[in-house]
């Protein structure tokens, strides 16, 4: 136990393969992936790996994330964790799949909306590898008619969106944001800043603050892997202290991203990195972003 500080992990994953099917983690060839070669996740994560790699720490709670289960069973993979739920007793919310832009998508947020552990949903949308001037409506995309009719149901169901996409995506989730402002959107991954360049930082850092206008956008500070290296405080130090800055400590929590993030660090050294970095804050503020921001959020009873 480090610093005697609670932890609610705000971001992680289970998978049992082959048992259950993960295109991306049981299907050949793998798929290009932001850290590399990720042969290491092709087995199973469940709890007990879960306890074992953060024993470090007294973690209180978890949120665990859709994990790209076969998308053409989206409800399967909640009735699974539901399961694992009951059994183990983790997770206590659970963030689902849905495609916003599908023809059935409110079936599956009505059907998805009923799971008890269900706080929100993930669709990661359609958009470019590279920054460009401008939006489009590429299908799937976060301007994409389609995907913004489904979008428009989350709020009917009581759900937040999860979303992952790159930082020169987020002025298109300032536009989503204000035309939705019921829905709370959650950034995942403090938004890839993965060009480290300074004309890179500069350009996640104006990102990062356009879309932190919209009042009802929060973040998870999390996913700061670089592909080749280990996860090192002096890499990302700036990178969690601006992301403070700019949201403030009531919308930022931390989180794990693991088993993910196992490919680039431990959950020791991920979670001392983020305490190390917050030293200077007082005790108040360091459980606002280690637990309680987490627990408002994905409203989880403390």
């Amino acid at each position: 136990m480090i610093e005697s500080m609670p932890v609610v992990d705000a971001h992680h994953h289970f998978w049992d393969i082959p048992g259950n099917y993960h295109p991306w983690l049981c299907d050949d060839p793998m798929i290009p992936f932001r850290y590399g070669d990720y042969t290491a996740l092709r087995k199973p994560f469940m709890p007990r790996d879960y306890e074992s790699a953060s024993r470090k720490f007294t973690v209180i709670k978890s949120v665990t994330v859709e994990a790209e289960w076969n998308p053409q069973d989206p409800l399967g993979e909640t009735r699974w964790i539901h399961r694992v739920a009951d059994e183990f007793g983790r997770p206590h919310a659970h963030v689902a799949q849905a495609w916003l832009d599908s023809r059935n998508a409110e079936e599956i947020l009505a059907g998805q909306a009923e799971f008890p552990l269900v706080r929100g949903i993930r669709h990661k949308p359609a958009g470019s590898e590279r920054p460009l001037p401008g939006t489009t409506a590429e299908p799937g995309g976060l301007s994409d008619p389609a995907f913004q009719r489904g979008y428009s149901l989350l709020a009917r169901y009581g759900l937040s969106f999860d979303l992952q996409t790159p930082w020169w995506h987020l002025p298109e989730a300032l536009k989503l944001g204000e035309k939705f402002p019921e829905t709370l959107i959650i950034l995942n991954h403090t938004g890839l800043p993965s060009d480290r360049s300074t004309e890179g930082l500069s350009a996640w850092r104006s990102a990062m603050k356009t879309f932190a206008q919209f009042p009802n956008a929060m973040v998870k500070i999390s996913g700061l892997g670089l592909p080749g290296k280990p996860w090192l405080l002096e890499d990302n130090r700036g990178i969690i202290l601006d992301t403070l800055e700019i949201f403030g400590l009531e919308r930022c929590m931390f989180a794990s991203n693991f088993p993910v993030d196992s490919l680039v660090g431990d959950f020791d050294t991920i979670f001392s990195g983020f305490l190390e970095a917050v030293r200077d804050l007082d005790p108040g503020e360091k459980r606002k972003l280690f637990v309680e921001n987490a627990l408002r959020i994905y409203r989880i009873d403390a």
